[in-house]
Order: structure tokens, then sequence, then C-alpha cells
């Protein structure tokens, strides 16, 4: 293999052009941007101290890069009506991610699914109204879909996000 196909090879996922490591000043621009998403490019470059060109052009590239994927608004649950969380674990039949992952981001009130690996297959996120809603998600919908062998659930009683972030 040449050494201009090797390369080819390993960029990501079909982009391309190979990820661009973040610097320290890309660090500062995403902290900022997860505490908030409608900080303005010029409260974001005096905070971070540098000038509104760089600021924006940086902003651009973590857009164009997919770095920054998106901006939203982060909902309370409980205050939009949906005070029943739950984490349900599913053992799915091997080869069937695909077709039950599609299932699932058609199911309301999941809000969050992830594939693992270790003891069950997948982990999803149930938001939902109150028990009667989850009860529903969890015996009328995802234990229908084809390829769901198993699952789990876990009420959630309480949650918080960590205050940590990985970007500052």
């Amino acid at each position: 293999m040449s050494q201009e196909t090797a390369d080819e090879a390993s960029r990501g996922a079909g982009s391309g052009r190979s990820a661009r490591s973040l610097d320290e000043v890309d660090r500062r621009i995403l902290d900022e941007l997860v505490r908030d998403g409608r900080t303005s490019v010029r409260t974001l470059a005096e905070r971070i101290h540098i000038s509104r060109t760089n600021a924006y052009a940086r902003v651009e590239r973590l857009l164009r890069d997919g770095v920054i994927t998106g901006f939203r608004a982060q909902v309370a649950p409980a205050a939009a009506g949906l005070g029943t969380s739950a984490y349900i674990a599913l053992t799915i039949e091997q080869n069937t991610w695909r077709e039950v992952s599609a299932e699932l981001a058609r199911v309301r009130y999941i809000e969050h699914a992830a594939l693992l690996g270790g003891d069950h297959d997948v982990l999803a996120l149930v938001r939902a109204p109150d028990n009667a809603a989850l009860r529903d998600v969890v015996l009328g919908r995802v234990q229908s879909i084809p390829g769901v062998l198993s699952t789990r659930t876990w009420l959630v009683f309480e949650e918080f996000d960590g205050t940590g972030s990985p970007w500052a």
C-alpha cells in the first residue's frame, strides 16, 4: 500500500481529511459554548482573549470539521412534563444492531441509545410523562422490536450533570 493510500485509509469515516487535533484555544471555545451555546462571537472572543475574527474563524472550522455538531436548548425533563426517566438495557440478536437502532429511533420518549460492549448490547435513556407511558415504551414498543431478546429497566430517582468539562 502506498503512503498516500495508507494516509487516506487512516482518515476518519470517509470525510476525506484527517481530524485536526484541538489546541488550547479550541478547547476553551468548546468549554464556553458547552456552558452557553448562545454566547456571541464577540463575547466568546473577549472571554478567551482572542480577536473576533479569530474566534469566528475557529468556530466556523470547528463546525466544518464536525467537532461542533449543532446548538440546542437544554431542557429540564420534569419541568417539561417528562417526570419519569429510566435506562433500558437491551440484549439483541447478533448482527441486528442496524435494524434495532432504526426501530428504537422511532420510539417516542427514547432520548438516547448506545451500542455497548459488555453484559448488554444496547442502553437507551427514556424520558416519559409517567410510569404508564414508560411501561408502554418498554413492554409495548421496545420488547416487540424484532431482534430484541430481553430488556432490563432501571428507574432514575435523581440525576445531575457533572461539573468538570472535558474541554476546560
